[in-house]
């Protein structure tokens, strides 16, 4: 099988590049949106693509007329990503002009070239921000982005799905939660860093519950989505399967790292008025607000199982910070 894997120099990209381009079933074609002095990434993780391609910023560059020459499966990864301080003046409309339509145009011209599937790296942040008492979140629950990062995923979703009841290409959606493992940066990368140096953290008491997914257990997921028979047309939710709060998290992580970690057993109440006053409010609800997804569907329509533990996830992330540092 061939598969063409976009946003391949990224973080997840790379993963399921080095995952795939390794293996003995598949070959894979790296596409990028450019590759510097015309040549391909270095490192020992690509050295197995078997090509390389640039697509542009998917919005205003063509398409090369032999992009999708004998390729079976695309998997997107490329985006533009959810950022914390956003500059555009429009950031709607940028979100859109690469998430929606640089995706639909890619899918259009894979479907034109007899491309057979699209699988499509989506966001859990098309159901919103967090959960409540309601329970976990499951792929059929109600779709209410909060953002334009999330907004522009969830219409390209659609976008995707009604191209493909008009042309036979069979689309796979995957949401995440947030990725974390080897070579993870922002808020993750953060937290190594406060724990590295012995930081002590208002973070001791916090009930919450989120569900998180380590980029080998969602690269596993969309390893099985290539070609799983049951997974056309579908949404799949992703985690580790197993819910954890931030307290616990970062005690976890602090035990991967060396490093206990030093954590003070601040009310989220008093948490949430320093917010308010150093505009902040946003952060600190993410950081003691719930996020959980349900699997059940992933687990029970594809037989799929996450096949790495919190704990082992955490001992590779933390392994490759310390490498770096």
């Amino acid at each position: 099988m061939q598969v063409l894997v976009t946003g391949a120099s990224g973080f997840v990209g790379s993963a399921l590049v080095h995952r795939l381009a390794t293996g003995d079933s598949h070959s894979v074609i790296g596409a990028v949106r450019a590759l510097a002095h015309g040549r391909a990434p270095l490192g020992a993780k690509y050295d197995a693509v078997q090509r390389w391609v640039e697509l542009g910023d998917l919005v205003g560059a063509e398409l090369a007329p032999n992009l999708f020459v004998d390729v079976d499966v695309v998997v997107h990864c490329a985006a533009r990503v959810h950022v914390m301080h956003e500059v555009d003046a429009d950031p709607l409309a940028a979100f859109r002009a690469v998430n929606v339509n640089g995706t639909l145009k890619l899918a259009q011209a894979a479907a034109l070239a007899g491309v057979k599937r699209f699988v499509f790296l989506s966001s859990v942040k098309v159901h919103g921000e967090g959960t409540t008492g309601a329970g976990p979140l499951t792929a059929e629950a109600e779709l209410c982005p909060a953002d334009a990062y999330a907004r522009s995923k969830l219409e390209a979703e659609k976008a995707l799905l009604e191209l493909a009841a008009k042309t036979g290409l069979e689309v796979v959606i995957v949401r995440p939660p947030l990725v974390y493992g080897p070579g993870v940066t922002a808020n993750f990368h953060s937290m190594m860093v406060w724990l590295n140096r012995g930081v002590p953290l208002p973070l001791g008491a916090i009930g919450n519950r989120r569900s998180l997914v380590a980029l080998d257990n969602l690269v596993d997921l969309l390893t099985i989505c290539l070609d799983h028979p049951r997974a056309a047309g579908q949404a799949f939710l992703v985690s580790d399967g197993e819910d954890i709060s931030t307290t616990q998290l970062l005690r976890r992580l602090g035990v991967a790292l060396g490093k206990p970690a030093r954590l003070v057993p601040v009310p989220h109440m008093l948490l949430s008025g320093a917010g308010a006053l150093l505009g902040k409010r946003a952060v600190i609800e993410r950081i003691c607000g719930s996020l959980q997804v349900d699997i059940d569907k992933t687990r029970s329509l594809l037989g799929w199982n996450p096949p790495v533990s919190v704990d082992k996830a955490l001992a590779m992330t933390a392994a490759a910070f310390k490498k770096r540092c």
